[in-house]
């Protein structure tokens, strides 16, 4: 498996409409995390963002779209669709996507990105180890992360960090 830079500028477009979707979600007092989901002809069909302040840490956007993929969508069509999201799939999410047969998927930062971030603000790592999708979901096409972006994720995180601190 490998993982391919983002650089084409429609990738970049729905990327930009995900880092949005997280910028709202920490506005209203949640994580910064959002994701669309595109079909094959360029439509985004879903969008969401993450809703884990009430308690449901299972409420990723990333697993609502598989969610709602499974339910709406034919397996070709989940096959052909791409999942945009600021930042990469966490184990649950990536586990989801792969069973639902939901096809590539493209995101702003990296676990990884994130894992060194918390570090450095001093925070404790998540409850679930931060695996890359590959690890967990080998079969599927990944690009990431878009250094366009980063600088404004990682932004968006810290101000998550500073409140979670508080």
């Amino acid at each position: 498996m490998s993982i391919e830079p983002v650089t084409d500028p429609q990738d970049l477009a729905h990327l930009r409409r995900c880092v949005d979707l997280a910028r709202e979600a920490l506005e209203d007092g949640d994580e910064p995390f959002g994701s669309v989901l595109v079909d094959a002809g360029g439509s985004i069909r879903f969008e969401d963002r993450n809703r884990v302040a009430d308690g449901d840490h299972t409420r990723h956007p990333e697993f609502e779209i598989a969610r709602w993929a499974a339910t709406n969508l034919t397996p070709d069509e989940r096959a052909d669709a791409v999942v945009y999201t600021s930042g990469e799939h966490c184990p649950m999410c990536s586990a989801a996507h792969a069973w639902v047969g939901l096809g590539r998927i493209v995101y702003a930062t990296a676990s990884a990105q994130l894992v060194a971030w918390r570090a450095e603000w001093g925070l404790a790592p998540g409850p679930v180890a931060a695996l890359p999708i590959g690890v967990v979901a080998p079969g599927i096409r990944v690009s990431g992360p878009a250094p366009e972006l980063v600088d404004e994720v990682r932004e968006l995180q810290r101000r998550l960090a500073s409140r979670t601190k508080e």
